[in-house]
């Protein structure tokens, strides 16, 4: 009687059994490639004088990059892999010159430059 009465009253636990999605796999993996990525940057020489001189300890930069998400390390990935190897100093230096240019014209036409 008492039995009855306990697994009437007790919360009832049940496990469910499901496929695993390919999706759900790939985008693990996905984020291990992405995560080994970025420690191979941060093994760079270069880049590890980079972080010496902003003041920053290698391998407490690296100890942080294991503790990011999948979705942050594959953002982080993403915006690397949308930068120029050289930096993109063209299209600054043609936007620079396209808003002084603006600008004179501006001034000409309201008549404060001769």
């Amino acid at each position: 009687m008492l039995l009855v009465a306990l697994s009437i009253a007790l919360p009832y636990h049940y496990a469910l059994a499901a496929l695993v999605p390919t999706e759900l796999l790939s985008d693990s993996a996905a984020a291990a490639d992405a995560r080994g990525r970025l420690m191979q940057y941060l093994a760079r020489e270069d880049v590890r004088a980079a972080l010496a001189t902003q003041g920053l300890d290698p391998e407490e930069a690296q100890a942080r990059v294991a503790s990011l998400t999948d979705n942050e390390v594959r953002q982080i990935t993403g915006q690397l892999d949308r930068l120029a190897a050289g930096g993109d100093g063209l299209g600054i230096i043609i936007a620079v010159l396209v808003i002084v240019l603006l600008v004179i014209l501006i001034l000409k036409v309201s008549g404060k430059l001769r």
